[in-house]
């Protein structure tokens, strides 16, 4: 089927099936090299919601089965978490070009149509991770929050937690039948009450369409770069699941020994006690030499734990990306951390809906409006470009950091120190996998 939008002159889009399965994993394969065999990833099941899957074909050849010129897609995040709340978003993803048909305004006119397509199933965010980073800031998406990554040497001493060790630990196969209900529940929970703070963490995206489930829980070996299959930590007290860890290990023989690295994909705990006996376990595998976290949030219980945290030679990444595709239903349907009353004049050059000067008005933690104002952008009290609130909106980023980079201008005396300590979050933001 033929959509009905403005493609590059020599190409048109059309909607995607299951039929296109082939040539998605063609495409994908072009923009994305990987030594995988595409036809190997056609054994398996795609994350793909197909209704919201796009691909750009070139004029004049066949459409069904054809080799796509781009394609993109999105998930369906009906909850996203955001502070205080969850609202509908789009999770783009698997956009990709050919190399033959780069540099033609085809992933411009997909971005369009995407946020197009946001509007029209009223979802207010669009999210994603950013495969390079200066790509999607031109399209109104703001940095909202960044991971943490670590080398930490086998054996790194930890503090002691009260309650640890009355924790017991299961180490085994990972089986979706077995594990897959443990895993959903502790990760839910983990998202909306981190540490038992009483606030959710934003960003902290769940795999909720069957598509992303099965596709998560498929581990074919060519996809494993040369480690074991997948195995779960799982933490239990008085029977009752408190963390877990998804990790692949690697062995290497040298000429002096074993040199073994633990790979941990995910690892999610409810409380500093359960962190303290999952990472205890981790840490100190037999013929492991070092444990490389995958993603970790940037104040998680671990960065604490660490009694030399310098020598896990940490560095930061950015994480999850966000785009404001509705100003005022996005704007309203989170809370703040402080009372705000303010306005600000946004800028929008792709969506000009979005354009012009809001009023924000909130108590701490309660519900808010976004209104549009009659004040003249000059008289606003922060002026700011959409990408700017993208970046600020999960609480992550600093309003006040941007305004220092000239990303943010304070207009009236004092607004910018109050929308930034109101912007802000209890809990850094993060998604722990990457969509």
């Amino acid at each position: 089927m033929t959509i009905d939008a403005p493609a590059p002159t020599g190409y048109r889009f059309r909607q995607l099936t299951a039929e296109d399965r082939r040539a998605v994993t063609h495409v994908d394969s072009w923009a994305f090299p990987s030594p995988s065999d595409p036809d190997e990833a056609e054994k398996g099941p795609s994350p793909l919601t197909w209704e919201r899957a796009v691909g750009v074909e070139a004029d004049g050849e066949k459409a069904p089965g054809s080799e796509l010129a781009a394609m993109h897609a999105s998930y369906p995040f009906a909850h996203f978490p955001v502070p205080g709340g969850t609202l509908p978003t789009a999770g783009l993803t698997w956009v990709g070009v050919h190399p033959q048909h780069r540099r033609r305004g085809l992933a411009t006119a997909m971005i369009d149509l995407h946020l197009a397509r946001c509007r029209e199933r009223g979802e207010p965010l669009s999210a994603l991770f950013a495969a390079e980073y200066p790509i999607y800031g031109r399209f109104g998406y703001g940095k909202a929050a960044d991971d943490a990554r670590l080398t930490i040497p086998r054996g790194a001493r930890l503090r002691d937690v009260p309650g640890a060790a009355e924790h017991t630990v299961r180490i085994e196969h990972i089986d979706r039948d077995r594990h897959g209900a443990l895993v959903d529940t502790v990760h839910r929970a983990a998202g909306e009450s981190p540490g038992g703070l009483g606030v959710n963490r934003p960003g902290w995206a769940t795999r909720e369409s069957p598509e992303l489930q099965a596709a998560w829980w498929h581990d074919p070996t060519a996809f494993r770069g040369g480690q074991e299959s997948r195995r779960v930590v799982v933490v239990e007290r008085d029977g009752e699941p408190r963390a877990y860890a998804l990790l692949r290990r690697k062995l290497d023989w040298t000429h002096s020994g074993t040199d073994g690295t633990v790979n941990v994909l995910e690892a999610v705990a409810l409380d500093a006690a359960a962190s303290r006996a999952l990472w205890g376990v981790l840490l100190d595998l037999d013929l492991m030499t070092e444990t490389k976290p995958f993603i970790l949030a940037p104040d998680d219980p671990l960065l604490s734990l660490l009694e030399n945290p310098r020598a896990a030679g940490q560095r930061r990444v950015d994480n999850v990306w966000v785009r404001l595709v509705d100003v005022p239903t996005a704007l309203a349907g989170r809370q703040y951390a402080a009372r705000i009353d303010t306005t600000l004049a946004v800028a929008d050059a792709r969506l000009t809906d979005n354009a012009g000067v809001w009023r924000l008005r909130a108590e701490p933690f309660g519900a808010a409006t976004c209104e549009r104002s009659d004040v003249p952008p000059s008289d606003a009290d922060l002026a700011l470009d959409v990408r700017e609130l993208g970046a600020a909106y999960l609480g992550g980023t600093s309003l006040a950091g941007l305004a220092a980079a000239g990303r943010v201008d304070e207009l009236t005396p004092g607004a910018l120190a109050a929308a930034s300590t109101a912007f802000g979050w209890p809990v850094a933001p993060l998604c722990s996998w990457v969509f």
